[in-house]
């Protein structure tokens, strides 16, 4: 017989978990010491509920496997919420587990008492109330199942202390081996025969195809084909942006040049669309072929409705299609490519501009020629995330994190900690508007404590720029957005981390350079120039494309 507790470790250690983030309670405290006895999982203790899950999700974006976080009852699990909405939408593989009173003999009335199982089921794939202990193999395995089956996602354990004491003869359940289902062959050729049959097809690469190894299938397709490609924001990176048959990134909801590409195209390849994310094109009756290429069928919605659907594994999909395609002497492409080429020499002078405050298309160009080619740059959520969307070249998968699914502010820094753990030679750096810095900041202690490697660049316009951009965009007065920050140098001193501040944009560059060679956590205070935000984004770029 052994406790429940030292159960549900060895079973955690059976999943290949390496740690648990979290802030643990009174609840927690048998989990806490059985969690004390394991040789192969690291406590990794937070100074908020949300860090820790959004650590969590990171985990499990950048591995594939889930990443696990650990709360009490009652204001901690709340605190979990967001975080379990990131991973749910976002598609990383996560696991909460938090406590509860004892559930069979509690004496304390409600207090701290809620239903955190039924708060958990609209967020996650799988939420359970563990009340027996002989059940814990179980329920864990099929919780760490669904959260990394496609599309992966969140899902929550409640292990109540009175159970976390029981004693049991269960043991843990090995994984099991499983592979996904390849696409019919009869879906590929007909794929296959509507791009033949097509006068200037394009590739549209989405979130689904950032998370299986697709980027090399995908690559050889290209190749083969010479099919131009843009992706969504979940999709940059998946395929080299200096490729010359790279059309853009729909960061935009519409009118950019990018989209006036795809507008170009006859039929339309859509792979790992996820409807998560802001249509990159809107289908209408009479339109362009699409063809679905996906692990799942496809969510209709009013504007995708696709005609053809490839459904199964998307790289062995991928690599099948290009098995069987006999590149069409007749496509064209020179019109998309002239979209992309337009966008680049609109750009360039944007991003040359040393303007002082910093103009954001420069402060992405600069972040660019300092990151090597496998650094991480983590985005928080805010207006610079258009920009480093639209102007920042991603070389490979999982170097652009941003999330464009619950786009949530407050997760740029725990972001890019979870980077810099599973990647301690690269380079890492989260990119936070001052507002959602803010929302996560007591971070920077754990970063400091866990004497991570990492800069974190403070977009600092002392307002919720985002919402002040819109603001402008919908003929409002300027009001209600603006508040004051903290001596950020100061603040980073504070944690025992390095402050820096730039006082000009030949300055940001010398910090850039500065905080990737030189170990420890950075954080640099970057002053900010919003004001051609709502004229650049909402106006020129739409006049622009829609001259071409």
């Amino acid at each position: 017989m052994k406790k429940a507790s030292d159960l549900f470790i060895e079973c955690l250690e059976e999943e290949g978990v390496e740690y648990i983030f979290g802030v643990p309670g009174e609840e927690n405290l048998d989990f806490l010491d059985s969690l004390s006895r394991s040789k192969k999982i690291k406590l990794i203790l937070t100074r908020h509920e949300q860090g820790a899950g959004f650590m969590a999700a990171t985990y499990g974006r950048h591995t594939g496997k889930t990443g696990v976080c650990l709360a009490t009852l009652g204001p901690g699990a709340t605190n979990f919420v967001t975080a379990a909405a990131y991973a749910q939408l976002g598609g990383m593989p996560m696991m909460m587990i938090t406590g509860q009173k004892p559930i069979k003999k509690s004496k304390q009335g409600r207090f701290q008492i809620l239903d955190v199982v039924a708060m958990m089921g609209p967020i996650t794939k799988y939420t359970h109330q563990v009340a027996s202990s002989d059940n814990i193999p179980s329920r864990v395995r099929e919780a760490f199942r669904l959260a990394e089956e496609e599309k992966p996602g969140a899902v929550h354990i409640e292990l109540p202390e009175d159970i976390a004491d029981e004693h049991t003869e269960s043991l843990p359940l090995k994984r099991s081996h499983s592979r996904r289902p390849t696409a019919d062959v009869k879906s590929i050729r007909e794929a296959v025969k509507a791009l033949e049959n097509a006068k200037a097809p394009v590739l549209v690469i989405g979130a689904g195809a950032n998370r299986t190894m697709t980027s090399r299938m995908l690559l050889q397709f290209i190749e083969k084909t010479g099919i131009p490609f843009l992706t969504t924001q979940l999709g940059k990176g998946v395929i080299d942006e200096r490729h010359p048959k790279f059309l853009g990134c729909a960061a935009l909801s519409s009118g950019d040049f990018v989209h006036r590409a795809v507008e170009a195209s006859d039929c339309i390849v859509n792979i790992g669309h996820d409807v998560i994310e802001k249509p990159p094109f809107f289908m209408q009756p009479g339109g362009p072929t699409v063809i679905h290429v996906s692990t799942k069928t496809a969510e209709v919605d009013p504007v995708y409705f696709p005609g053809i659907e490839v459904i199964g594994d998307i790289a062995n999909a991928i690599w099948q299609m290009k098995e069987d395609i006999v590149p069409n002497g007749g496509w064209s492409f020179d019109h998309m490519l002239a979209y992309r080429k337009a966008e680049v020499e609109h750009t360039a002078p944007l991003a040359a501009d040393t303007r002082f405050p910093i103009f954001p298309p420069h402060l992405a160009q600069q972040v660019r020629d300092a990151m090597p080619d496998d650094g991480i740059i983590c985005l928080d959520n805010g207006v610079y995330k258009i920009w480093f969307a639209r102007g920042y070249t991603a070389y490979r998968p999982n170097t652009v994190l941003l999330d464009n699914a619950l786009a949530t502010m407050g997760a740029g820094l725990p972001s890019a900690m979870m980077s810099a753990m599973v990647y301690p030679d690269r380079k890492v750096m989260a990119i936070c508007g001052d507002g959602g810095f803010m929302m996560n900041s007591q971070e920077m202690e754990t970063a400091v404590r866990l004497g991570l490697n990492l800069t974190v660049l403070i977009l600092n316009d002392s307002s919720y720029g985002m919402i002040r951009w819109k603001q402008a965009n919908m003929g409002f007065k300027d009001w209600g957005l603006t508040y004051g920050n903290p001596d950020f140098v100061k603040y980073a001193e504070s944690y025992g981390a390095h402050g820096h501040r730039v006082e000009s944009a030949a300055h940001l560059k010398e910090l850039l350079a500065h905080t990737r060679d030189t170990p420890g956590v950075h954080l640099i205070d970057c002053p900010v120039d919003y004001s051609e935000n709502d004229q650049i984004l909402n106006i020129d770029i739409k006049k622009l494309s829609k001259e071409l």
